[in-house]
């Protein structure tokens, strides 16, 4: 099964994409999708749109999992990240219905195993889940691989964490 996986954001969005094997992990590529701050909203948005359709194109995935939004402090680059968000959930729908979502607390519990790990505690387990010389980076791209690889953890019980 292919799984790609997305960490939202305007500016930089993290894309991951595995393969997953029953108990094997295999890392097929990670990147990031950014968008020029002085670039109008729309303009962005639409660069987004195209690069998750290439992505959806180029790895033609099984199912899609996004890391589910949090704010805590600045809610006007909250709105901004939410239309990422919903752009690229377009791009998504519109070739698959298998969209899943998982929270940041989720996310590190099934990479790590507890849910108050931090960065380099997540990076350095997705380096050594998936075998990698280095550490992903950008930060993004790194928390991509974790939402592919939370959801390659939770096959048994997807439908629970499916986007309705």
């Amino acid at each position: 099964m292919i799984i790609l996986g997305i960490d939202p954001g305007l500016a930089t969005l993290g894309y991951g994409v595995i393969e997953a094997d029953n108990q094997n992990r295999r890392l097929i590529q990670f990147g990031t999708l950014t968008t020029p701050a002085g670039q109008p909203m729309p303009q962005r948005l639409r660069a987004i749109y195209q690069g998750m359709n290439q992505l959806m194109d180029i790895y033609n995935p099984d199912d899609v999992a996004f890391e589910e939004l949090f704010f805590s402090k600045n809610i006007t680059t909250g709105i901004a990240v939410s239309h990422a968000r919903g752009v690229a959930l377009l791009a998504v729908v519109q070739r698959t219905e298998n969209l899943y979502e998982y929270t940041p607390m989720q996310i590190k519990q099934a990479v790590t195993g507890y849910g108050g790990a931090d960065k380099h505690q997540m990076q350095q387990m997705v380096k050594m889940l998936l075998k990698m010389k280095d550490i992903a980076r950008p930060d993004d791209a790194a928390d991509a691989l974790a939402v592919a690889l939370t959801h390659a953890n939770s096959m048994n019980m997807k439908k629970l964490f499916k986007i309705q």
